[in-house]
């Protein structure tokens, strides 16, 4: 028996034909999900803007997503002089505002009324020194997040909210296809998928539509 030959007469694995590499599969899912997780990432900040502004600005009917109106009362004590440029400095300095009165005028005679260039105004009962503050002031964040999500801002804004439009199509479509299998779009997915399709669907045809 030669050294070449194996015990069964085949030949040894030395002389076996080298078998052809098979070709690797692109695996895709991987990349639809990395791009996914990282768009995902990149949207938080836009998507809270456009999240809490939306939630503010759907109730607009209930309270004003802007504004928060101020009604207060200050007792600074009688006011002696009749100068009204002097009355009002007075108020400012008692009331120690970051801002000088625009307007005073006398509606009766004990009575005046300073507006602010805040839009804010003092309504000072100068015989007793009561002040009635009214106005109002703008909402943390929500009235940035609402002028933003209105597009009030210069047009470059439109072309952003085009692009996080396209980022959240991408996060919709992308979101259907990262899980194989029963759980994925072939199983349980399209159920649920086709659940959140028929919210809209739903909600049109019960309402009457528009």
């Amino acid at each position: 028996m030669s050294e070449t030959d194996s015990p069964e007469g085949e030949p040894s694995a030395k002389q076996q034909p080298a078998q052809p590499k098979s070709k690797k599969r692109f695996k895709w899912r991987p990349w639809v999900r990395a791009i996914h997780r990282d768009i995902g990432y990149f949207a938080v900040g836009l998507t809270v803007i456009y999240a809490l502004s939306g939630l503010a600005v759907n109730h607009i009917a209930d309270w004003d997503p802007n504004f928060t109106q101020i009604e207060q009362r200050h007792e600074i004590g009688p006011i002696e002089t009749q100068d009204e440029e002097a009355i009002g400095k007075i108020v400012a300095e008692k009331l120690k505002l970051d801002e000088k009165p625009n307007d005073v005028y006398r509606v009766t005679d004990d009575e005046l009324e300073i507006a602010l260039p805040s839009g804010r105004t003092l309504q000072l009962n100068q015989k007793t020194g009561s002040i009635l503050e009214q106005g109002q002031k703008p909402r943390f964040f929500l009235r940035l997040a609402n002028w933003l999500h209105l597009n009030r801002g210069k047009k470059a804004w439109s072309y952003i909210a085009d692009g996080y439009a396209v980022f959240l199509l991408y996060l919709a479509i992308s979101g259907l296809f990262m899980i194989p299998g029963r759980k994925g779009l072939v199983g349980r997915g399209a159920v649920i998928a086709l659940l959140g399709a028929l919210v809209p669907v739903l909600y049109v045809t019960l309402s009457g539509g528009p």
